[in-house]
């Protein structure tokens, strides 16, 4: 066990777990944030998506000990009102189902259009490519970005 100074969401916390923790676990089990989702494992999938920095990370196979005083940043942190233009776009066009990708799927598109604002559509593609929605939702997750991209 060691020690941890993370800054998550803004916040210092502090967290005492074996190095080799991966930082969902850490924001799960030791944070209790919970918005961020397990859902394969190994990185393929998106669920766990969150911000380091401001970039897309898979949080499931990213030890805690590489973090360092990197920014972390979850689904809780990216607007406390749930007002990020991606969040309103997603409600506008409906884009959850059953909605457990859908936090990783939000992370990833508020970086994409931190660093990209006006994307086009194969942008789109091409930067969301690895989140996997299991209810099929991509059409709607393009049109929210769009939208989102337009606010």
């Amino acid at each position: 066990m060691a020690k941890f100074n993370l800054k998550v969401n803004g916040e210092s916390r502090q967290v005492d777990v074996d190095p080799s923790t991966p930082v969902l676990w850490v924001l799960r089990e030791h944070l209790n944030l919970t918005g961020t989702k397990y859902g394969c494992g190994v990185a393929s999938c998106g669920a766990c998506t969150i911000h380091l920095e401001g970039m897309p990370v898979r949080s499931c196979q990213l030890p805690v000990s590489t973090v360092k005083q990197q920014e972390i940043t979850t689904i809780e942190g990216l607007s406390a009102s749930g007002d990020h233009p991606v969040q309103e776009a997603w409600i506008e066009h409906d884009v959850a189902q059953c909605g457990y990708c859908q936090a990783g799927q939000i992370m990833s598109a508020a970086a994409l259009l931190k660093n990209n604002p006006n994307p086009s559509e194969e942008d789109i593609e091409a930067f969301m490519t690895g989140n996997i929605c299991r209810c099929g939702t991509y059409l709607r997750i393009k049109q929210a970005i769009v939208a989102a991209s337009q606010k």
